[in-house]
């Protein structure tokens, strides 16, 4: 059997290989890293995580934790990976970066039915099954090949920005604490309260601190989900207060009341020597992130072990281009993975991954492909990318709005969300995921 080509070695390409690998299908994962290199990475390793460490909240009342849940129970190395290397955050899965990602290396090179082809891939194979996953930095020449290959539809851009990183250490503990909000798992966010004075002047520095250059960046293509702190600072004095820097549910113990504001630190690694500043996306130029981010009284000496970045995103006009299985209409030899689909988010990614690589296998072993429904969070996030209905296509995290509701009342969002989702699992629990 000829191999299939994966092209990217991010989160959906190195699911993909597996999904396809532990099937028996051989595949050749292509990989630019270490050869070439962009801006956001910093490490070799596949399933590099460049924006955060967290996957966000691992509870079944959440989308996304309905959607981990649902990738664990469809064998997933990503999803194995994180559990196995895994920091505390509250109700949310974080892990180790670097563990995590030496992890997924070391099972996707020892595999004996994958062949790692180091090197920038700059054009499609024309033969032959290929899945794309080439993700969010998809590199200029090859991302110029996939506009040629869709002549007659929009290929997008837009702006993706990642936080810095500070060490432990540095912190000024005296003017912080532990918690997560509401007291909810183990207190493991360092919480970083600023009066009304503080933030007011914080507010006013990232509002008019200097930006580092972006060609072609414009605030109407920031997506919503990673934008940078100063840009959502612009849109109001108050508006960090109900996003990032909300201090709802983190009571000071100093004072027993909330704060004007908080700002949260979350462990980046399992040894807790580094903390990432949650929400605080940013393409400052470096010297005014110390400067103003300094301005917080925890972080008033804080070491950076790296700031924030800005770089580029690509994502395709999915509902147009794309089915249900993420293939190519029309050419369905050729899918695509990841957030170049419009997918947003890292385990979002890997369900795309996961998904195609099983329809793939399917398809080559000549047996009908695995319809998810719409009730579970993996069939639900395919549909929305491949509806062609949609007009104003934007890259969309997996939520409840896309899951079909009840049709019957539960009292209480909460509870309404986890009956949700235990009939998301019951209905995967039907399909045959072999």
């Amino acid at each position: 059997m000829e191999p299939v080509i994966v092209i990217g070695a991010g989160l959906a390409g190195s699911e993909a290989a597996w999904q396809l690998a532990q099937r028996g299908i051989p595949v050749e994962l292509r990989e630019m890293k270490p050869q070439k290199m962009t801006p956001a990475h910093h490490s070799a390793d596949f399933g590099e995580l460049v924006c955060s460490n967290s996957l966000r909240s691992d509870q079944l009342e959440n989308a996304v934790g309905l959607l981990k849940e649902e990738l664990r129970r469809c064998s997933s190395l990503i999803m194995a990976c994180a559990d196995a290397h895994r920091v505390e955050a509250g109700g949310a899965l974080a892990v180790d970066r670097h563990a995590f990602s030496a992890a997924i290396t070391e099972k996707i090179r020892s595999h004996p039915n994958i062949t790692v082809v180091e090197g920038e891939v700059t054009e499609i194979p024309a033969e032959g099954n290929v899945i794309l996953a080439s993700g969010p930095l998809t590199s200029e020449p090859l991302s110029q090949t996939i506009a040629r290959l869709f002549p007659e539809s929009k290929y997008l851009n837009f702006f993706d920005a990642a936080a810095p990183l500070v060490t432990f250490e540095s912190v000024d503990m005296d003017s912080a604490w532990f918690a997560s909000r509401y007291d909810r798992g183990t207190p493991d966010y360092i919480n970083c309260p600023l009066t009304q004075e503080e933030y007011l002047a914080f507010w006013q520095a990232l509002t008019t601190a200097e930006e580092a250059p972006v060609h072609g960046f414009e605030d109407a293509g920031v997506f919503e989900g990673c934008m940078p702190v100063e840009v959502m600072a612009r849109r109001g004095q108050d508006t960090l207060c109900y996003g990032p820097l909300k201090p709802v549910g983190l009571p000071d113990p100093k004072t027993g009341k909330e704060p004007f504001a908080v700002v949260q630190l979350r462990k980046d690694n399992a040894q807790g020597s580094i903390y990432n500043i949650v929400g605080f996306q940013t393409h400052l130029r470096w010297p005014e992130q110390k400067r103003v981010f300094s301005m917080i009284p925890a972080l008033k000496n804080a070491e950076y072990v790296r700031y924030g970045v800005m770089h580029r995103n690509t994502f395709l006009d999915s509902p147009r281009l794309l089915d249900r299985y993420y293939r190519v209409r029309g050419e369905e030899r050729l899918m695509f993975a990841g957030q170049i689909t419009g997918v947003e988010g890292y385990v979002e990614s890997t369900a795309s991954g996961c998904l195609a690589a099983m329809e793939l296998a399917r398809r080559l072993e000549g047996r009908p492909a695995i319809d998810f429904p719409r009730e579970t969070a993996i069939g639900a996030l395919a549909l929305y990318i491949s509806d062609p209905s949609v007009i104003n296509f934007q890259p969309m995290n997996i939520n409840f709005g896309l899951i079909p509701q009840l049709g019957y009342r539960v009292k209480g969002k909460r509870n309404k969300n986890a009956a949700i989702s235990q009939r998301a699992l019951e209905a995967l629990g039907q399909l045959d995921l072999t």
